[in-house]
């Protein structure tokens, strides 16, 4: 017997209204392809929201005891086509790890090896991570759910994802979400944090273009002793630091060029569709309008903002025992999220002063920070996991 045909336009209007939702949307969709703000990260986003927010689809459809739901339901079993995507793909920590195992790949780690120093900044921007973890702790969350909120601060949206899957699943959407929303919007936020808590005069300091010459030896070496070293010290950082550092092998090893193109490119490109879509498919009206995801989605960007100016503080420190200055704007970069973080440094560096080329110095934080926000997920995992 064929049901009655329905259509979703009634389901438009109401509270919460799927309507303001698709609008959201389609700003992402403007600053993605418009604007060409991080576009391959904001028009999978920003079309994702539009798909989920339309009525009826389906896309996110979970069976929790036998009946469908409309919205994704962690314990459910996935019965729409981005719910499957989402159920095998993160439930399952597959998709972070892969996108780790593909960043490693596309990453050079000479500055970090050339200018070891930087990973304090990278280590300072982590500080932002754990005040928005205490700040979340006050505003009443539960310490699982406050290590998930904190992590945002490291702007690294797989490892925000993959932390939030095994201590806090409730909260994978908002904080994901998040995470790849203040990913996207560095280049807005990051330089009005940067002239707040530096003077034009610091933001021109000159720094020689030219690191020192890193040997292929210590290219080699530096991904396998640092995976030693840091799963010794925190064994719970594995999946991710393992996958980031074996990319990376695979780029700088030589002999497995065909496995790194792959690894950077075919599969990381198709990381990131399923993976945007599937964020974008989270901000559902009902899912996303209200308080709760609202908070957390407010101190993300307190995450944000406090690891960038600790960064800047930091390297501001650094200049009072360093003999040779640096310029403090790289310490924004500490952040993980690369290259956006080290681009806006670069900028913001040729405005101070035409002369000035920081981008390799500001891409030993920016490595330095991807590491760090890992170890620190780690650290949570091994406290609470």
């Amino acid at each position: 017997m064929l049901g009655s045909f329905q259509t979703g336009f009634a389901d438009l209007y109401g509270w919460p209204s799927p309507i303001l939702m698709i609008f959201l949307g389609c700003i992402l969709l403007y600053l993605g392809i418009v604007r060409k703000m991080e576009p391959l990260l904001l028009v999978p986003i920003g079309f994702g929201v539009v798909l989920t927010n339309l009525p009826l689809g389906g896309l996110m459809e979970s069976v929790v005891a036998g009946r469908v739901v409309e919205s994704f339901a962690v314990d459910g079993q996935p019965a729409g086509l981005i719910s499957r995507i989402f159920y095998y793909g993160i439930a399952w920590e597959i998709l972070p790890s892969l996108i780790f195992l593909g960043l490693g790949a596309m990453t050079d780690f000479s500055p970090l090896i050339a200018s070891p120093k930087t990973l304090l900044l990278g280590a300072g921007a982590q500080f932002g991570v754990f005040f928005a973890f205490l700040i979340a702790l006050f505003f009443g969350f539960s310490i699982n759910e406050a290590a998930s909120i904190g992590i945002i601060g490291g702007a690294d949206g797989p490892t925000t994802v993959y932390l939030t899957k095994r201590v806090a699943p409730g909260f994978i959407g908002a904080t994901a979400v998040a995470a790849y929303t203040y990913m996207a919007l560095v280049p807005i936020i990051q330089p009005t944090i940067i002239k707040l808590l530096t003077t034009k005069k610091e933001r021109a300091i000159y720094m020689e273009p030219q690191l020192r010459p890193v040997s292929k030896t210590e290219e080699i070496l530096f991904p396998v002793v640092a995976t030693v070293v840091i799963i010794l010290l925190v064994p719970k950082s594995a999946p991710l630091i393992g996958m980031f550092m074996f990319g990376n092998l695979l780029h700088v090893s030589g002999v497995t060029d065909r496995l790194a193109d792959t690894a950077a490119n075919a599969l990381m490109n198709i990381l990131t569709i399923l993976l945007g879509l599937c964020i974008g498919c989270f901000m559902s009206a009902e899912g996303f309008l209200k308080v709760e995801s609202l908070m957390v989605f407010f101190l993300g960007v307190v995450a944000f903002a406090t690891a960038t100016a600790f960064g800047l503080i930091l390297a501001k420190l650094m200049n009072l025992v360093s003999k040779e200055k640096i310029n403090p704007m790289i310490g924004a970069a500490g952040v993980s999220a690369v290259p956006m973080s080290a681009r806006v440094v670069q900028k913001m560096g040729q405005e101070a002063d035409p002369n000035n080329f920081l981008l390799m110095h500001a891409m030993g934080p920016n490595i330095a920070g991807v590491i760090g926000t890992a170890t620190v997920a780690g650290i949570f995992l091994g406290m609470l996991g």
